[in-house]
């Protein structure tokens, strides 16, 4: 799937992670179901720390909620996660393209790689509190989608409260249609709209974090 040259970069990125890291795959007869094995091949390939698993296999984690991950499966898509933990990033398509960075940057931030973000936003990701599940429509060709799907994901990597899907708009058309989806990236949080087009970390904890105006303001006065 990947040239030779893709192949060293990857193995070079991958070096960094210090932790496992499980790829769950759930398939099926199509095309992309075949070219996102030979993907996930290569990409396992790259790390001895990375290993993949298949729908059917042990799901590890939480028992309802990798019963509830596996009855609502996408397919072809897969997950990124550690082994014994309910998966909490999903990508619903083939991440090429755009989304290639998003896939790499998952790989290393689930298997322990320090983030490059503020200190402050990382904390404030840790602190949310609720049930959050994120789906992101994108187009592979699109420049301001991966911006989306790696803030999400690594609020997923942080917080256990926190899921994040990426779906591949043209590979899963009947939603887009029945979602009267317009344009990419269109984010929903627990099946409602949540925004579209590109978001930050800090702009999406910000939409998240109700208590947030509160803090700043007690900060404030602090230093008043």
């Amino acid at each position: 799937m990947l040239d030779s040259n893709l192949k060293a970069q990857l193995q070079a990125y991958l070096q960094r992670i210090t932790q496992p890291v499980e790829i769950r795959a759930a398939l099926d007869d199509t095309d992309v179901a075949r070219e996102m094995t030979a993907l996930l091949q290569d990409v396992a390939a790259a790390s001895s720390l990375l290993s993949i698993s298949y729908t059917g296999e042990s799901e590890g984690g939480d028992s309802a909620a990798a019963a509830r991950s596996v009855s609502t499966l996408r397919r072809p898509s897969f997950t990124i996660g550690r082994p014994g933990e309910a998966t909490r990033i999903r990508f619903a398509g083939l991440p090429m393209g755009h989304e290639f960075t998003s896939l790499v940057l998952a790989l290393l931030q689930a298997g322990g790689h320090a983030p490059k973000a503020d200190a402050a936003s990382l904390q404030s990701v840790r602190e949310l509190d609720g049930d959050f599940e994120f789906e992101t429509y994108v187009s592979l060709e699109c420049q301001n989608c991966p911006d989306v799907v790696q803030a999400l994901n690594l609020m997923a990597v942080l917080n256990p409260a926190v899921s994040a899907t990426m779906i591949d708009g043209a590979l899963f058309q009947q939603e887009v249609e029945a979602r009267q989806i317009m344009a990419v990236p269109s984010v929903y949080l627990n099946g409602q709209p949540f925004g579209q087009g590109r978001m930050s970390l800090e702009e999406i904890v910000a939409k998240l974090d109700t208590g947030a105006a509160t803090r700043t303001a007690t900060q404030i006065d602090a230093k008043a």
